[in-house]
């Protein structure tokens, strides 16, 4: 029986395309960066606790309100090198922890980020605090890693810059309102010894 022709054309088809997208996703870089950055209308020593003390990004960071039924953990010290917090929620916001590697007052914070689900993955953030004219702070937020190659095959079909950049923005934008608003109030508040109800959370 003679195979017809458009048989073989389907089958070229299916040994090509994953040959091309193989050959696109080669020339992918083998690490990623993805940056924002905002004017927050106040001096550094406000708005570096927002991310110092560990607890606060409840109030800015833009994946909290992805679960209502997410579980946090904080461990470690309210601030500085090793205090963390994991979490564990839906297929939006995934599992995985956040620790602070180092700091510099008021300059920078350095956090170590691991995701569990529904991927795994390790990346560095970093925060930085550079001053942007009297009483204002230019907070930057970047993070960089290695890209594997699921993630180069993912760049070819997705804007993966875009899609966590407006996250950034998106929490930039509620660090600003909150550090321009009670950020210093929160920062003391928050910085006290944790209370029993709030070392569950």
């Amino acid at each position: 029986m003679r195979i017809p022709m458009f048989v073989y054309i389907i089958i070229g088809v299916i040994v090509a395309v994953p040959a091309v997208v193989a050959a696109l996703a080669a020339t992918k870089p083998d690490e990623f960066r993805v940056t924002r950055s905002i004017v927050i209308d106040k001096p550094a020593a406000e708005v570096f606790p927002l991310v110092n003390v560990i607890r606060n990004g409840e109030k800015w960071g833009p994946w909290f309100g992805l679960d209502p039924k997410m579980a946090i953990k904080f461990e470690g010290p309210e601030s500085g090198a090793g205090a963390s917090y994991s979490w564990d929620g839906n297929s939006e916001v995934g599992a995985g922890r956040c620790t602070t590697l180092e700091t510099k007052e008021n300059e920078l914070v350095r956090q170590k980020l691991e995701f569990f689900k529904p991927m795994q993955g390790v990346n560095t953030v970093d925060f930085t605090f550079e001053p942007a004219g009297e009483g204002k702070t230019k907070v930057g937020w970047t993070m960089y890693g290695p890209n594997p190659f699921i993630g180069k095959i993912m760049s070819l079909f997705m804007d993966c810059d875009k899609m966590c950049g407006d996250m950034f923005t998106k929490g930039l934008t509620k660090m600003k309102s909150v550090a321009e608003g009670t950020a210093a109030t929160t920062a003391r508040e928050l910085s006290a010894p944790a209370t029993a109800d709030t070392a569950a959370r």
